[in-house]
């Protein structure tokens, strides 16, 4: 009986061990090879398509994935409608500012899938996600690589959900620090993860405490570079429309490269979230790093998406494939 109990305990700690990671074991390369060889070619020209149509489908998409697995994991809860008895994640106030490109380009990559009779319902929306996300950073010049497949999409979407999971424009690094360490990532990658403000755009509430009522004493942040900031209230004047949207990158905003790094040397990073990499000097060094060196920085973004893709996957009971991305079956 001792015996037993001794075993049923050792059987306990190797799960606590392991379980955390077995999701992601669940994950692999080529994962529809057997039924749906051709998938990532087909999500490929959908995105290809959607992108000639709009640069937006490029942050848009990009976003949406960052938002989705940030929330109970990479299970395309983000993309699922609201009904009359739930809220669902895309109504919560940090998502309502998700373009609604990004979740266009994942219906139209699904119809394309669906299109063909053997791939019919066999590839997850949370798949169709994480290849149109590495479809879109490749098609703005960033690298390309191998995505990971065999996550099923999640079985619960709420807005509550979504409460304190996501980073905001004003968080410092310790709290940056905190939301990603919550999701098994480190500040190398999260530091790499926040150039992806490379590309896309913010509306001008999102940062207008910086050019206007930073402190009593000081109302423009004093970590912003003066030109910039004068710049910044020429685009976004006092009560302007809030639909206004400005660049997110000054120099190069639809290219996925490693300017977002030189910007904040040059005190131009347009977030709080952003510009404390520059100036907290816990970060500083890898910012300086990677202005420097285009190769290491899309390496450890190459690194930190592969991660990210791990984060909370849905396999087995937990979760299923969506005929509609939107709706649950």
């Amino acid at each position: 009986m001792a015996l037993f109990r001794l075993f049923a305990l050792w059987s306990l700690a190797i799960c606590f061990c392991l379980c955390p990671h077995t999701t992601s074991a669940q994950l692999r390369q080529n994962f529809y090879a057997n039924v749906c060889p051709n998938v990532e070619g087909i999500v490929r020209n959908a995105v290809r398509q959607k992108f000639q149509q709009t640069f937006v489908t490029v942050p848009g998409t990009l976003r949406l994935f960052f938002h989705d697995c940030f929330v109970q994991g990479c299970d395309a809860s983000v993309i699922v409608a609201s009904t009359s008895t739930n809220k669902a994640e895309k109504d919560h106030p940090d998502n309502l500012s998700l373009a609604g490109d990004g979740f266009d380009t994942v219906i139209k990559a699904k119809a394309a899938i669906d299109a063909v009779a053997s791939c019919r319902n066999k590839v997850s929306c949370a798949d169709i996600l994480a290849m149109a996300t590495r479809d879109v950073i490749a098609l703005s010049g960033g690298p390309s690589y191998a995505v990971e497949l065999g996550r099923l999409d999640g079985l619960s979407s709420t807005a509550a959900s979504v409460n304190g999971r996501l980073p905001h424009p004003t968080d410092n690094l310790s709290q940056l620090n905190a939301l990603f360490a919550a999701n098994g990532l480190s500040q190398t990658d999260m530091i790499a993860l926040s150039a992806a403000h490379t590309l896309g755009f913010s509306h001008c509430d999102k940062f207008s405490n910086r050019i206007y009522n930073f402190s009593r004493q000081k109302p423009v942040d004093p970590t912003l570079n003066p030109n910039y900031a004068t710049q910044l209230q020429g685009m976004c004047p006092r009560n302007v429309d809030p639909r206004i949207a400005i660049n997110m990158d000054p120099n190069t905003p639809r290219t996925f490269d490693n300017m977002y790094f030189k910007n904040l040397q040059n005190g131009k990073g347009l977030f709080t979230s952003d510009q404390v990499l520059f100036t907290d000097p816990r970060s500083k060094p890898t910012v300086n790093a990677w202005a420097s060196n285009s190769p290491a920085f899309q390496s450890a973004f190459v690194s930190a998406m592969t991660k990210l893709g791990r984060v909370g996957v849905k396999t087995g009971k937990n979760g299923n494939i969506r005929r509609d991305c939107a709706v649950f079956n």
